[in-house]
Formats: structure tokens, sequence, C-alpha cells
């Protein structure tokens, strides 16, 4: 099937359109964009700039991707966008290139932003990112796979949220956000684990005693940190893949994690 463009859509000339691309009406697509086959810019929906979207991808009504960067530092030159395949970008969502020439803001496969959200520049997010509406990631944040933010939720910039990990509506996050856990609050505090989430994507039994355990020592054994992360890594299931993940994330860690709830929280 050939793409379909609207007779109001404004294309402009270096842009590059893959096979059965739809174009609504009033949109615009500018700049150097480059879209996937198959992908979706709806009617008075906007890309722009050093842009690349992957196949698939549906970009809803007044939604803003690859504009310029809020930074005030930046200094020209040309920044871009690059996301992969079959993401979706809601209503009002803002999509923000990165800042310094040749640098890009990333987005992996099969993410959902819904609507009035925002990704500022120079974020690197991976694959089923799930982020509700009206939340915000400030710039040069990291979110790894498989990551569910509720709604409202701000996110400070630099900060890391690892994989599997799911943050309740309206958190205010300033510190690192471990895999697996469930964080919530102003400021956030790791809760629980997020078993329901791992058991959707695969955890059996014995990964999710594996991320209990390392719950349990993290955040409910009353040691600090660098009394935890020594028995994490003397434990008799730390060669597995969910401690080396733990361990690997913690090591990486620059803002510091997010501590576990008190009752005097």
């Amino acid at each position: 099937m050939a793409s379909q463009i609207h007779p109001t859509a404004i294309i402009e000339p270096e842009v590059e359109l893959g096979a059965d691309v739809i174009v609504g009406a009033y949109a615009f697509i500018g700049g150097r964009v480059v879209i996937g086959d198959g992908s979706v810019v709806h009617h008075h929906a906007t890309v722009e700039g050093r842009t690349v979207l992957g196949r698939q991808c549906e970009v809803f009504p007044y939604a803003a991707v690859g504009t310029k960067t809020h930074d005030l530092k930046f200094q020209g030159g040309d920044p871009g966008l690059r996301a992969g395949d079959r993401n979706v970008f809601r209503e009002y969502v803002t999509i923000h290139a990165a800042t310094k020439d040749g640098d890009f803001t990333v987005l992996g496969n099969d993410n959902v932003i819904l609507a009035y959200s925002h990704v500022a520049h120079d974020c690197v997010i991976g694959d089923h990112l799930v982020m509700s509406s009206q939340s915000a990631l400030a710039g040069h944040v990291i979110v790894q796979d498989h990551v569910n933010i509720g709604w409202g939720t701000g996110l400070h910039q630099f900060c890391r949220i690892g994989s599997h990990a799911m943050l309740g509506a309206m958190a205010k996050v300033v510190q690192d956000v471990p895999p697996f856990m469930i964080v919530d609050g102003n400021p956030a505090v790791v809760r629980s684990i997020n078993k329901v989430g791992l058991e959707r994507t695969g955890f059996d039994a014995a990964q999710l005693e594996r991320v209990k355990q390392i719950y349990r020592i993290l955040f409910r054994e009353g040691l600090n940190r660098a009394q935890a992360i020594q028995k994490l890594t003397m434990h008799p299931d730390a060669a597995s893949g969910e401690y080396q993940q733990m361990l690997a994330f913690a090591a990486a860690s620059e803002r510091g994690m997010v501590p576990g709830y008190r009752a005097d929280n």
C-alpha cells in the first residue's frame, strides 16, 4: 500500500518517509526527519529536527516529537532524536532533541508515552516503557527496560530507573530507582518488589525469591548501603542474573539509590 498523505499536511523537502506511512490533516513534518514503514502521524501532530522514527510508530494529534531542547546550554549545531520501532506518542506529548551537536535523545522499541507527558533532552530510554499521562523525565534521565511510570510522576535530571521498576503516581524521584522495585511518595521511597510486573514479564518462582532476598537485604535489614552491597556480593546467589543486575546498577549509581520505606518517612 502506498503512503497516504493528507493534502493539508506540510512535509519539508528533506524528509524521508518509508512505505505505507500515513500523515493526517495539518500535520507538520520538517527538518531531516526519517520515518519508518507503516508509521502514522495523525492530524495536527509535529515531527521535526534531526529525528528518526522506526517502523510502525504512531504520533497522535498535537504531539511534538524531536523539537529543540529546553536546555539553556544549547549552543546550536545539529543534535537529534532517535526512536526505534512501535513507539506510541499520545496527545500533547513532547519529546525533545539532545542539547549538544551530534548527540541524540534515544528511545528503544515498544514504548508508550501517554498524553501530556514530557521526555527531555538527552534521555536514554530502553524498551517497553509505559509512561502515564502528565509525567516528566528531566534531562539525561536513563530508563531501562520494562519500566512503568505512574501518572504525574517527575524525575530529576541524571536519575536512572532500573529495569522492571514501577513508579507510583505523583512520585517525586530525585535518586536512582533500583531494578525490580516499586517506589512511591514525595520524595520517593522503595515500598516493595514489583511482583506483578515481574510475573507478567516471565519471572519464575526462583527468580522472584531472589528478588525478594535482594529487597530484604537492601531495604529491610537495617544495613547501611555499603554493608548491604557487601552482603549481596557474598550471598550464595550472588552469581545469579538478578543479583548481578542489582550489583551492577548500584555500582554505576552517582546520585545514590532511593531509600527504603520507614514508618517515619
